[in-house]
């Protein structure tokens, strides 16, 4: 497959191999999301956005897997730097119970292990002082972990936003606010108090701006004379640097302002989960960096390919045993991979590619995008696309798989582009082109609200 030249080319989906093998698949899979009939065919060539299912559709991924291939695939910089990887068993360690050496010197060894990549996020996170790193195997987990050291330090409540995601194991179900499929009928870790999460442009009109003591709904709750919550009971504040299932929302500045004052006011740790905005996908290499805001922790997974949960040491319990994991680190291709992917997304020109790759999209739909498009918005190549209706979501996502090109919903009523991070100004030409075009399609057209009133719910 010839990236240059690659374009989509669909003729049926799913198409009857497709339906053979999720029928074969699902015999014995348990339900989960599986948001297409798409199945991907590893055996066939596949490069940057450009891939081919199991019937010999070749279709554009403009979902980059939820952002957990943040360049798409097979690309050159993470793959030349595994071609010599002999596999050896066991694959799986336990990441910081034991250590594995790639060679001699530690320092640069001719197969990087989760020691270089412990390195590398430091590296990359020096400007918040984060010195200290625990590893695990996804991003729920450096979640979990994250809350942990926060309650080791003391307090047993929490401030969390709505529309957050922070993931699926129970910990971090009970900050979630995004989708009640994801919590309900689970217990829940007490104390976990929600906040509105402000994206408002201009006047705020979500709620977190209040007439209180303090002007917002976390800083009256503390206000020493009239709050009704203690801020020695308070162990972190847990928020998105730009919201991923929540809607791809975007925090105003006086909001983010509004958080750090409360870091500072109460010692408070803030904890920031870059595991869907983080590692350049957003145009910086945290998403937090477009803010004023200095986390405390951040937790990152997805591209990073394995999880990881990075402060500052002295937030870091000292007793061991404290923190661990049989099979943290993921494995030593993962760690391997994880390196090769931060040191790709820091080579010259990527981050530089995303954000003007984003810019281009937005200028694009700006120019060209039908009135049912109520708002693009996003930063770098993390961008949501919101419709005025969720039924028109629904007929877009199909229409864009119809004509090749693979998009994914988030929040109520919009669709998250998540194109490779080098992709080029050729790529996101032609997947905006099948994009607009099926806006256009029939059943688009016609899944609009039928009382003429847009949908009025994120």
């Amino acid at each position: 497959m010839d990236r240059d030249t690659a374009e989509p080319s669909v003729r049926s989906l799913p198409g009857e191999k497709a339906e053979q093998w999720v029928e074969y698949h699902h015999e014995h899979a348990a339900p989960s999301t599986y948001v297409y009939e798409f199945v991907w065919d590893i055996t066939e060539d596949a490069d940057g956005p450009f891939c081919r299912d199991v019937d010999g559709n070749v279709l554009m991924d403009f979902t980059s897997h939820v952002a957990a291939a943040p360049f798409g695939y097979n690309n050159p910089k993470i793959m030349d730097r595994l071609d010599e990887f002999d596999l050896v068993d066991p694959s799986k360690i336990a990441g910081q119970d034991f250590y594995a050496s790639g060679g001699w010197p530690p320092e640069d060894p001719a197969t990087d292990t989760s020691t270089q990549l412990l390195h590398r996020l430091t590296d990359i996170t020096e400007q918040y002082d984060l010195d200290t790193v625990f590893l695990s195997n996804t991003g729920a987990e450096a979640v979990e972990n994250a809350i942990k050291i926060c309650y080791q330090n003391g307090g047993h409540r929490a401030f969390t936003f709505d529309g957050a995601f922070h993931g699926r194991t129970l910990g971090a179900l009970s900050l979630n606010r995004s989708k009640t499929v994801h919590r309900k009928g689970y217990p829940e870790i007490g104390g976990v108090v929600s906040a509105p999460y402000c994206a408002c442009e201009g006047d705020c009109d979500c709620g977190w701006k209040t007439n209180g003591p303090a002007g917002n709904v976390i800083a009256d709750k503390l206000h020493p004379k009239r709050g009704v919550i203690d801020p020695d009971e308070v162990a972190y504040v847990i928020l998105e640097p730009q919201q991923g299932e929540g809607g791809y929302r975007v925090p105003n500045e006086e909001f983010i302002d509004d958080i750090t004052h409360i870091q500072q006011t109460y010692d408070i740790p803030v904890v920031a989960d870059e595991i869907q905005a983080g590692l350049g996908r957003t145009g910086e290499l945290w998403g937090v960096d477009h803010t004023s805001l200095d986390p405390d922790v951040i937790t990152s997974a997805k591209g990073l390919r394995v999880g990881a949960t990075v402060a500052n040491e002295d937030l870091f319990p000292d007793e061991t045993g404290r923190l661990s994991s049989t099979w943290g680190a993921g494995d030593i291709v993962a760690a391997a991979q994880g390196v090769a992917t931060i040191d790709a997304i820091t080579s010259d020109g990527v981050l530089d590619n995303v954000t003007e790759r984003g810019r281009q999209v937005k200028e694009i739909l700006a120019d060209d995008a039908p009135g049912f498009v109520t708002d693009v918005r996003g930063n770098g190549l993390m961008l949501g696309v919101e419709f005025d209706t969720k039924d028109r979501r629904e007929a877009v996502v199909k229409s864009c798989l119809e004509r090749g090109l693979l998009v994914l919903g988030c929040g109520y009523k919009t669709v998250r582009l998540l194109p490779p991070l080098d992709v080029t100004e050729r790529e996101i030409d032609l997947a905006l082109s099948v994009f607009l075009d099926a806006l256009d399609d029939s059943k688009v057209q016609r899944a609009g609200p039928s009382d003429g009133h847009s949908d009025d719910v994120l």
